[in-house]
């Protein structure tokens, strides 16, 4: 196994993560990054094994588990009654419950009001040169998500406020800025959403927090930690996730000269399919080893830290022709961009409708859309998505 070394924050890896994965996959599978102190997979085959392989999980092993540093506490409670870090039986419990509110007919219920809400924003936007991430990209999914959860749309910049604050905690750019950020915006949104779920429990109405709280199997209920933990994971994964999404997908149309046929309705689910493929909003996922377990030819021991990069599995050549070629006519389809096994992502239907809705949409208002400034990336790894995506019409 090679051990490679690649600063996530170096300029030119934030703008082309990809070289350095392909150049990695040349040696094999897994490799050790020095930078993140971890065997990283940057296969395929890796991958996809990693994500369903029960020898490991999210949850860190009681034995290496350590208090967190005061100044996070409100950072860390949320965490600990998050979905996303648990395994199985909490995992399993909390899924269930979850997924008995945010049902597929709930998800399709919100498509008339996505239209209508992305018609009304790519009908207002300037003639002048503007950032398609500020004034689209952004505003599908936050709106969608406030009338999702049933809270007021005029929050949407405050929601926001508070996502990017805590999400940043992810990034290999965080510093104790960062953190102090992080654990004031993680209290505020708890005290928030505490208040906004006693309301609701006192009057219900027709929303995804009234449902999360009605939720119930043999008698189980969600705690209000609960409720408050999946609201914020919603909130979080679920915008990061479909505004990098779309932001990267209208870059890259637009510098590969899109086709009328993309976004036709017999080809728009394979157009969205190859944008999350070619270039997607979240890079790595970590999981850790609950046993010793042998991985293409490295023993892991419990407690050990693998990579799994999301990114760099969809572009692997022994899984598909020609990977660094955009086409969303590809079959078949390699995706792993929403992961997979038991943490497969649960907002990944409505990320996928949204984008089916918004893309159409945004071109059939905008015909003439063409780049006007070179779009950079965030220094935000591991996610990936964009500055700003400055566009003008013609």
């Amino acid at each position: 196994m090679k051990t490679l070394i690649q600063s996530p924050t170096d300029p030119a890896f934030v703008q082309d993560p990809y070289s350095f994965y392909a150049e990695a996959r040349k040696h094999g599978q897994l490799h050790h990054w020095q930078d993140y102190g971890m065997v990283a997979a940057f296969g395929h085959s890796a991958v996809h094994m990693l994500l369903r392989d029960r020898r490991f999980g999210r949850e860190v092993p009681e034995e290496l588990r350590k208090p967190g540093p005061a100044h996070l506490a409100p950072f860390l409670a949320v965490e600990a009654h998050s979905m996303l870090d648990a395994e199985p039986p909490r995992h399993t419990r909390l899924r269930r419950l979850v997924l008995r509110a945010f049902t597929s007919r709930e998800i399709a219920a919100l498509e008339p009001g996505i239209r209508e809400l992305c018609h009304q924003l790519a009908g207002s936007f300037p003639d002048q040169p503007f950032d398609l991430l500020d004034a689209y990209c952004t505003q599908v999914p936050v709106i969608t998500i406030c009338r999702l959860l049933g809270v007021p749309e005029a929050m949407a910049p405050q929601l926001l406020d508070w996502s990017h604050k805590m999400v940043a905690m992810y990034q290999a750019s965080r510093t104790e800025d960062t953190e102090h950020a992080a654990a004031k915006a993680s209290q505020e949104f708890t005290e928030f959403l505490r208040g906004y779920i006693a309301e609701r429990r006192n009057d219900p109405r027709d929303d995804l927090i009234t449902r999360l709280i009605a939720a119930e199997e043999e008698g189980d209920k969600l705690s209000t930690d609960e409720l408050i933990g999946t609201c914020i994971l919603l909130l979080n994964a679920g915008h990061e996730a479909t505004v990098h999404s779309l932001g990267n997908g209208v870059k890259t149309m637009l510098q590969q000269g899109w086709q009328p046929e993309w976004l036709a309705p017999e080809g728009i689910e394979g157009l969205v399919e190859e944008i999350l493929r070619f270039d997607p909003p979240l890079h790595m996922f970590t999981r850790y080893a609950y046993e010793e377990a042998e991985v293409f030819g490295h023993t892991f021991q419990r407690g050990d830290q693998v990579a799994l990069l999301l990114g760099a599995a969809n572009r692997d050549a022994s899984a598909l022709d020609d990977p660094h070629r955009f086409d969303p006519s590809r079959l078949p389809k390699v995706n792993k961009s929403f992961g997979g096994g038991l943490h497969f992502c649960v907002g990944a239907p409505l990320a996928r409708l949204e984008m089916q809705i918004a893309l159409p949409i945004l071109f059939e208002h905008c015909p003439d859309l063409k780049l006007a400034a070179e779009p950079e990336y965030s220094n935000t790894y591991h996610f990936h998505g964009l500055t700003r995506l400055m566009v003008a019409r013609s």
